[in-house]
């Protein structure tokens, strides 16, 4: 196919901050009625990519940085993790890392659209890698604000992989749902949330770290640098009950994934640790 016969998709997500990412699909894009707009469209770059209401939520190529950075950080942080709530996640990554830990008991995975787990599920195998058929997961299709305000049961991690803060995914950015969230964590718990672009939403994200370190005594926050979510590196929360918690050294993090016998491709110890060094205009964001 030749570059006039490619059609060029738009990502509008950061139409507000006044640019669009262009990409190229080399096949008529599968789109899918649902709860929200999805798309899915094959880039010579980025392998198949995943468009949710004109974001990209995932691509074959690199989704491996994100999934990772949001599990394995909490979970080797923590060390002895034994059930674990995922809110979004929809595409099975994230469910995938966590369940590589052998000590991992119980996942549940709570997605509003059913549509995105069965596209992800027919069309994206490769990204959930058998995890939703791993007998340690649950898959509950409710909204996510409202699982957690119920709060039956008890987690030592919550992940968010969550939308942008805008339409169904605001109410998972809300200082009622971090409450929720915390009453269902235990002591040396931990909630890690994606938290955006902090380069292109400095406002929002500066209310978003003041609204965490409300609820949470410990609250930090890493960064990821994932190649087709445009706009600088993107924040994840890392925010626990208690304010030291869950800082392992390096050799500790090698030690605890050697025991897991677990290799990634982004993820290391020295990584781990790296990543919560912030730049300096996102540590005046956050301080």
């Amino acid at each position: 196919m030749t570059d006039d016969q490619r059609r060029w998709i738009a990502e509008t997500v950061n139409d507000a901050e006044g640019f669009r990412m262009l990409l190229a699909a080399e096949e008529e894009p599968t789109t899918v009625a649902g709860m929200h707009d999805l798309a899915l469209f094959t880039n010579r770059t980025f392998g198949r990519i995943l468009l949710l209401d004109g974001a990209v939520q995932v691509t074959t190529a690199d989704e491996f940085i994100y999934h990772e950075m949001m599990a394995h950080v909490p979970l080797f942080a923590h060390g002895a993790v034994r059930r674990v709530l995922i809110v979004g996640g929809g595409d099975g990554g994230i469910a995938r890392e966590v369940l590589r830990h052998a000590s991992v008991e119980h996942v549940t995975l709570v997605e509003i659209d059913a549509a995105v787990i069965d596209l992800a599920r027919e069309l994206l195998p490769e990204i959930s890698a058998g995890a939703f058929d791993d007998l340690r997961l649950s898959v509950v299709i409710a909204d996510g604000a409202a699982f957690v305000a119920g709060g039956a049961d008890s987690y030592d991690v919550i992940i968010v992989d969550s939308p942008d803060p805008a339409g169904p995914g605001k109410v998972l950015f809300e200082p009622a749902f971090y409450r929720a969230c915390k009453a269902m964590l235990g002591e040396r718990g931990i909630l890690v949330t994606q938290s955006g672009m902090p380069f292109l939403t400095a406002e929002w994200f500066a209310g978003h770290a003041a609204d965490l370190r409300a609820v949470f005594p410990g609250r930090r926050f890493f960064l990821s640098t994932v190649p087709s979510y445009s706009g600088g590196p993107m924040a994840h929360g890392f925010s626990t009950p208690s304010p030291d918690a869950n800082t392992p050294d390096e050799a500790e993090l090698a030690a605890r994934a050697a025991a897991a016998g677990i290799e990634c491709r982004y993820w290391n110890p020295a990584m781990h640790r790296a990543a919560f060094a912030l730049p300096g205009y996102i540590a005046r964001l956050v301080d």
